[in-house]
């Protein structure tokens, strides 16, 4: 990686100032924020539970007309799927059972997005460490707009 290509978050995708704000610092000190060392100073909310594989937390910025929205983060630093131990899926789903369970949520969705292209772009995620998200919609929003969870960003395109 080169350039640009060398910072761990994408501030393009960032969807509220205050979470721009924690990605221009990460910029800044060029470290990723998903990494075990650096978690604290840039995510606020607690580690939920921790497996071999994976910490479990809220999301610090959920998506728009969310009830729940949760994040698996991989221990190790990775940034691509083929890259994590095959046993992490089996601990991921576990977790995610359990947490389904605890707060008894009827149903949502989980979503990983991986990789970046320093020719086309990102693939729509703030942080290029892998996590997965466990997201349960507000089906009672006032608004009854459902979430949007991007991958790609055919605007992002660099030439």
């Amino acid at each position: 990686m080169t350039g640009e290509d060398q910072n761990f978050v994408e501030l393009s995708n960032a969807r509220r100032e205050d979470q721009k704000k924690v990605l221009e610092q990460i910029i800044a000190d060029g470290v990723c924020p998903f990494c075990r060392e650096n978690l604290v100073k840039y995510h606020k909310n607690p580690i939920l539970k921790e497996g071999k594989y994976w910490l479990l937390t809220e999301n610090q910025w959920p998506y728009i007309y969310t009830k729940h929205h949760y994040i698996a983060i991989y221990k190790t630093h990775q940034e691509s799927i083929i890259d994590i131990d095959s046993e992490a899926g089996s601990e991921l789903i576990k977790l995610f059972q359990e947490l389904v369970r605890q707060e008894n949520i009827p149903g949502g969705a989980v979503a990983i997005r991986f990789g970046s292209n320093s020719k086309f772009g990102n693939y729509g995620s703030s942080v290029r460490h892998i996590h997965a998200h466990l997201i349960e919609p507000d089906l009672e929003n006032p608004e009854k707009i459902a979430i949007k969870f991007k991958i790609g960003d055919p605007k992002g395109r660099k030439k």
